[in-house]
């Protein structure tokens, strides 16, 4: 199989990256749009996608040029399709299209929750490989799930979140603290200075029968904490409590969420390798992190963490999913439309893109 790029604009990072067809990296650059939305306290979706209308051109451009490729050298452009901003998908998805169409080369939609499913299965990320069935514990600013994946295309959750994403209460309780956005990394750097015991905070769901996650109610406990300090207040020492109260409840509940899921998987999996993979830019907070290793020490599973930039938004994870969907005579046969929900589950049926509720 020849090269295939890659586009990623389902949020606030532009991205394009070149894979070749056994999934080395020939090229990969990402556009951060963190600057633009920084002053609004989060991604505004109308300026994102103006961003990806500007910066997309000269990036894919510029990673063809890296890659020392043609586009008529390619075998396939994929683009991310959804779920993510609207504005963005459009810009993405009709970029990619209109590249394929006019080198002649086939188009394929790409999941954005599928491009992380698959990221684990590129060649060397993981030791020993990553194997049909394993399971993903996907935790970002906009997703939180646990699920099986037992295939290209075939995905079963076990759990998700109720209501915030763990990367959503991260910014949410930043801003709080007055730490700004994106808030996940700042957060984290302030809660090393303190002492998470101080402030006991609920840890939501703890327990509970099922994969399912909760963080709004822990988030309005923060809140209600930083309320009784009363305005200008809040202590550096106060907010660095804060932060590591929040972290280690936080990191409770994904441990413990892990281990549901975990077990839920062996149930479904009986005499299968276990596999744990951890992708979305959570992964990236060692706190988080280090409680997983244990958890999956535990339970009998292997940990796997891409690197960071393979679990943030990324072009490889989405030049990756198209390779795994051409391979896997998955890529669609008619053009698709931009779609802001596109749950993992509906990738079940294997005739191509279609709407879904």
């Amino acid at each position: 199989m020849g090269p295939v790029l890659g586009i990623e604009s389902s949020c606030d990072e532009t991205a394009a990256a070149v894979l070749n067809g056994d999934g080395s990296v020939l090229a990969a650059l990402v556009a951060s749009q963190e600057a633009r939305h920084a002053p609004f306290g989060g991604v505004v979706p109308e300026i994102a996608a103006r961003a990806h209308l500007a910066l997309l051109p000269d990036l894919v451009r510029r990673v063809m040029r890296e890659a020392g490729l043609t586009f008529g050298a390619l075998e396939a452009v994929a683009a991310t399709v959804g779920p993510g901003l609207i504005g963005g998908l459009i810009v993405g998805s009709q970029f990619g299209q209109g590249v394929a169409l006019a080198a002649g080369r086939r188009f394929v939609a790409v999941n954005h929750l599928e491009a992380h499913a698959l990221t684990a299965r590129l060649p060397g990320l993981v030791i020993e490989g990553a194997a049909f069935p394993y399971l993903l514990l996907l935790i970002s600013g906009g997703h939180c799930q646990c699920v099986s994946v037992e295939g290209v295309g075939r995905y079963r959750r076990l759990g998700g979140t109720l209501d915030d994403a763990a990367g959503e209460a991260f910014d949410k309780v930043a801003k709080l603290l007055g730490l700004g956005w994106p808030g996940g990394p700042a957060l984290e750097r302030l809660a090393a200075t303190g002492t998470p015991d101080r402030f006991r905070f609920p840890r939501p769901m703890l327990g509970r029968d099922g994969c399912d996650f909760s963080f709004s109610g822990l988030k309005t406990a923060v809140a209600q904490t930083v309320a009784g300090f009363g305005p200008g207040a809040l202590a550096a020492s106060d907010a660095a409590d804060l932060a590591a109260g929040f972290q280690a409840a936080v990191r409770d509940v994904l441990a413990d969420r892990a281990t549901a899921a975990m077990r839920r998987f062996v149930a479904l999996h009986p005499g299968r390798p276990g596999l744990l993979v951890v992708a979305g830019g959570v992964a990236a907070n060692r706190t988080i992190r280090e409680a997983l290793e244990e958890a999956t020490r535990e339970e009998g599973f292997r940990l796997a963490v891409p690197p960071v930039a393979l679990c943030t938004d990324n072009a490889v994870m989405v030049a990756w999913a198209g390779i795994e969907r051409l391979r896997a005579s998955l890529a669609d046969a008619e053009l698709p439309t931009a779609r802001p929900r596109w749950p993992l589950e509906c990738l079940a049926r294997q005739d191509g893109f279609f709407p879904g509720p």
